[in-house]
């Protein structure tokens, strides 16, 4: 699963849910239309494989985030 957030850039400690996808190309589609017109953010997409830590948190990969 991936999921789509946005984030102002230089805030490395927040970002926003924009939504989950389960396709790349629609979350890569979604991602860049949430930042469009919006120079102030940035898009990551993190992929989800479903293995949790020891502390019962979600791992994650980022798998593409923008500049």
């Amino acid at each position: 699963m991936f999921h789509v957030y946005t984030q102002k850039k230089g805030a490395d400690l927040t970002k926003t849910l924009i939504k989950d996808f389960k396709d790349l190309e629609e979350a890569f589609d979604c991602a860049e239309k949430s930042i469009e017109g919006k120079p102030d953010l940035k898009y990551i997409i993190e992929e989800t494989s479903g293995h949790f830590n020891s502390y019962g948190e979600l791992l994650t990969d980022v798998v593409a985030e923008s500049e």
